[in-house]
């Protein structure tokens, strides 16, 4: 084999790589091997056909394909580490010259990695975060707890308010005519949930159990029911039961009951406290992240469209796993939503784009200040996986070699590069 290096325009390159005619006939001996028991020709039993004979038959090229096909991953990728090449994306293969008593040639276009020239990237300036806690907000907090620990009662002496969920019986009817999917029974429905047609619930407000209810509303323009469209309807209804959350005291008891504290002051501090650790990871977050956007604004870079889309389709293929993790397939997606494959692509082009600027001007960061992951900052992180998949660290270690250790101290000098831009940022 032998392979040739032409650089292209815009981070593009292009390897042309030839395969000794002895090797390419040894691949259509493979693909004869491999293709003789799926073909007939009168006279031969299935599988003891000669391959001259089928050669003639069905033409000289018949195991071109799939002598090609055997030939090229290995090929490929023999020339892409004798190249020396930075390649970021997946090739694309081109055959140049097949021909029987000849060498196989074809070439893989492919992007490499974007040179990087940084601009201002130390003491850059982002908005300074709030991190203080409101008593509101810890009041928010408090009533959210509340909720969540409310008790459900019967009421009998009153009339619906907001936040009941009643229990209705209703027959809707257009133009006097009952329409399908438009009674029910027994059906609980939570006063100010908006669950309903705009303007049904409000007019449940203040009515007593039992009591018959006609109730006025007109069905959206954008009704999912064609034939209800914007039309008026009226529901009969009669409320049967009326159910209240009844919110337990903010009290000392109250504390005791959801939490480890005694008193609801010190539950409140720990609230406090808890809020204010979320708001300062938050910060945080954001201000490494606008670190980084301001790094990226100020740096030049390149990004080939091979690159981008080699993103794109690693960022889909994740996608697909969550959500066939949760029963569902691409196609059933696209299917509910309406969307296309291009359009999906499409709309994670951007995200995939930052992805692509964020990491090359960070490893150019930690190759500009010699960042250098240390060995026990390795080990810990290779201790913290094996916790995470349950298994013991040297169980673990042995299933990683070492270029899965070399990808993680690129990662975790990455991420050193990141408090460093951050460390030195000015927020103002």
């Amino acid at each position: 084999m032998s392979v040739q290096v032409e650089k292209l325009e815009k981070n593009m390159a292009k390897l042309t790589i030839e395969v000794s005619a002895e090797d390419f006939e040894k691949a259509i001996q493979g693909a004869y091997q491999k293709q003789k028991g799926q073909i007939s020709v009168p006279g031969f039993r299935k599988g003891k056909v000669p391959k001259a004979m089928i050669e003639k038959m069905y033409g000289v090229g018949v195991f071109y394909e799939e002598a090609a096909n055997s030939l090229i991953p290995e090929h490929y990728s023999n020339a892409a580490a004798e190249s020396e090449l930075d390649i970021v994306s997946q090739p694309e293969i081109d055959v140049v010259q097949i021909e029987k008593g000849k060498t196989f040639i074809f070439t893989a276009e492919v992007a490499v990695k974007p040179e990087v020239t940084l601009g201002e990237y130390k003491g850059v300036e982002v908005p300074k975060a709030d991190v203080e806690v409101s008593d509101e907000e810890v009041e928010e907090e408090l009533k959210k707890e509340q909720e969540k620990n409310a008790r459900t009662i019967t009421v009998e002496d009153r009339e619906a308010q907001n936040g009941d969920t009643v229990t209705i019986d209703f027959e809707g009817s257009v133009d006097g005519e009952l329409f399908e999917g438009g009674a029910g029974k027994d059906y609980p429905l939570t006063l100010g949930s908006n669950t309903f047609i705009p303007g049904f619930e409000e007019q449940l407000v203040g009515k007593k159990l039992e009591e018959e209810v006609e109730v006025n509303v007109n069905f959206p323009e954008d009704y999912n029911a064609e034939e209800l469209k914007g039309k008026a309807a009226v529901f009969k209804c009669v409320i049967h039961k009326i159910e209240a959350k009844e919110l337990p005291e903010l009290d000392d008891d109250f504390a005791q009951d959801v939490s480890e504290f005694d008193t609801l002051d010190e539950y409140k501090a720990d609230v406090k406290a808890n809020l204010l650790s979320k708001k300062e990871t938050e910060a945080k977050r954001v201000k490494e992240d606008a670190v980084v956007d301001k790094v990226i604004e100020n740096a030049t870079m390149e990004i080939p469209d091979a690159m981008l889309n080699t993103q794109v389709n690693q960022m889909v293929d994740d996608f697909a796993r969550r959500i066939q993790s949760q029963g569902l397939t691409m196609e059933q997606y696209m299917q509910f939503t309406g969307s296309t494959m291009e359009a999906v692509q499409e709309q994670m082009k951007p995200q995939a784009m930052k992805r692509i600027q964020s990491r090359l001007v960070l490893e150019k960061v930690v190759e500009v200040e010699n960042i250098e992951t240390a060995e026990d900052k390795l080990n810990e992180e290779i201790k913290n996986l094996a916790e995470m998949y349950k298994m013991e660290v040297d169980k673990f270690q042995d299933l990683i070699g070492d270029y899965e250790k070399e990808q993680m101290k690129k990662d975790l000098a990455v991420q050193e590069a990141v408090t460093f831009l951050t460390d030195n940022a000015v927020e103002k």
